[in-house]
């Protein structure tokens, strides 16, 4: 069990470094005859792809996806989706200075120990590089769900957070700006954080809200293989990811459970859904919402303590292109995730 493939029946495998020739993946169990509009996951590498904004990593990479196998004329086979993702953009030697250090907060020291030997050009196989190849699988299985609708955005930098229920916002403008945020007054306070941040040579985390919408009733199975374990598994397995909570979340313990039930409406909904479209681990009908806490990147442009192979403790300042906040980058790999979650329980309640 390398830890490489994520899912059961729609099921993905990546592949790649971050400075290597190319990343890429395997997608297993996608259906025979969907019709895949090829445009459709472009636009979601061009939602993740670095240097896209001045507040993000200035790496420009073109993350143009090459279909290798399991589509054909426009349609799935059944068969394996082979895609590749070349690396167009590399500074390896950007790196030379963590060869025989390690970054403070990053996976460098425990790769090293686990494997005694590591490929430090950008953090390798830890870098959120790899996310890029999510995004082609999360694409394609946004394809296979059609009616359900994920909408991720940025929900909160530093302390600045939206201050609306997310029912309140209109999620056509998620992408009017380049934090993602739908709340133009928050998205201008954030940008701005942003740039301060940068400036310092620092950087900032934040949070990603997730909401999907039109999910049938019965996702989702018992006790070990619930519906909103696999979602929080799915979340934290991505880069920087400190945290998820979904429905009321930590408020919810501080509430009586007077106040916290939701109520049944005659046709079944709920009156309120604190529950997050999810009970007993099984999708309810209602509105599925999680938030997902992002920490600062941990490269920062700025002198820290260290230690080198030799436990010598040493001085490192950070080089390279990265993200001052991760966050607005990450909200089409929070989707990406959830897409890969809903259809694989999706496809697994159509073999009962």
């Amino acid at each position: 069990m390398a830890g490489n493939s994520f899912g059961k029946v729609f099921n993905l495998t990546t592949f790649g470094e971050s400075h290597g020739v190319a990343i890429g993946g395997v997608i297993d169990g996608c259906p025979p005859g969907i019709e895949i509009d090829l445009e459709a996951v472009q636009n979601e590498m061009n939602r993740r792809k670095p240097g896209q904004s001045a507040i993000v990593t200035q790496r420009k990479e073109p993350d143009e996806v090459k279909f290798l196998s399991g589509i054909f004329e426009g349609k799935t086979t059944g068969t394996p989706i082979g895609f590749v993702i070349e690396n167009a953009n590399q500074k390896s030697k950007d790196y030379s200075h963590i060869k025989d250090s390690y970054r403070p907060s990053h996976a460098d020291y425990v790769y090293d120990k686990k494997y005694g030997h590591r490929d430090y050009r950008g953090g390798g196989r830890s870098s959120a590089r790899e996310t890029a190849s999510r995004v082609v699988a999360g694409a394609i299985a946004k394809q296979v769900l059609k009616d359900m609708e994920i909408h991720a955005f940025t929900s909160s930098v530093g302390d600045i957070f939206i201050d609306k229920p997310y029912q309140d916002l209109d999620f056509n403008q998620i992408e009017s700006n380049d934090v993602r945020c739908p709340d133009a007054a928050s998205a201008e306070k954030m940008i701005e954080r942003i740039k301060e941040i940068r400036k310092e040579g620092d950087t900032i985390g934040g949070t990603v809200t997730c909401v999907i919408k039109n999910v049938p009733v019965g996702l989702g199975e018992p006790v070990f293989d619930r519906l909103h374990a696999e979602l929080g598994k799915a979340m934290l397995s991505i880069n920087a990811v400190k945290g998820f909570e979904y429905g009321s979340g930590f408020c919810g313990a501080k509430m009586k459970g007077s106040e916290h039930n939701d109520l049944f409406n005659s046709d079944g909904t709920t009156k309120t859904n604190l529950s997050g479209g999810i009970q007993g681990g099984i999708s309810n009908g209602m509105d599925i919402y999680f938030r997902v806490a992002f920490k600062p990147v941990a490269t920062i442009m700025q002198k820290q303590e260290t230690i080198d192979k030799d436990g010598n403790i040493v001085e490192m300042h950070g080089k390279g292109r990265h993200d001052p906040c991760v966050v607005p980058r990450a909200v089409p790999i929070v989707e990406a995730m959830a897409a890969m979650v809903l259809a694989d329980y999706y496809l697994l309640n159509k073999t009962y």
